[in-house]
């Protein structure tokens, strides 16, 4: 009798096990449909010198497979819990300071976070310097605006 019940319930944690590793499967091999190209463009800067960046978003989400948390982030206790799936928010929805040059070089510390050019200068560039590919120079991903 008491084999019969370790077998029921040895039976049941397996088939537990199974159907979890099947939820999991399931749920991380998900494709989470993304845009092809997004227009990085912001209107906060009074006076700006070059052409907003197409940014190959699929590309760099399956080719290159850059996590989507690496850019996509909502901070709670200073770690990011935002999840795959969740509302993307528009950058410039936190990052606010419109701050540049000799302006942003001296603001609060609170200011460079919340810098919308730090933001993106920081992370594009430094992961193109981190796996040394990908432009770094200001025209490998603006075009120059044309002279009015």
């Amino acid at each position: 009798m008491r084999e019969k019940m370790r077998c029921k319930k040895g039976l049941g944690l397996l088939a537990a096990s199974v159907a979890a590793v099947f939820l999991w499967v399931t749920f991380s091999a998900a494709v989470v449909e993304c845009p092809d190209t997004i227009v990085i463009k912001n209107d906060g800067w009074a006076k700006v010198k070059y052409e907003p960046v197409q940014f190959h978003h699929k590309k760099h989400s399956t080719e290159y497979k850059v996590p989507c948390a690496e850019c996509h982030h909502v901070y709670k206790d200073g770690k990011n819990v935002w999840k795959e799936g969740e509302a993307v928010q528009k950058c410039s929805s936190c990052h606010n300071v419109y701050k540049l040059g000799k302006e942003l070089r001296e603001a609060s510390d609170q200011e460079k976070k919340m810098s919308l050019y730090k933001a993106y200068h920081t992370n594009c560039k430094g992961c193109h310097k981190a796996n040394k590919k990908g432009p770094t120079k200001c025209t490998g991903c603006h075009a120059k605006k044309p002279k009015e």
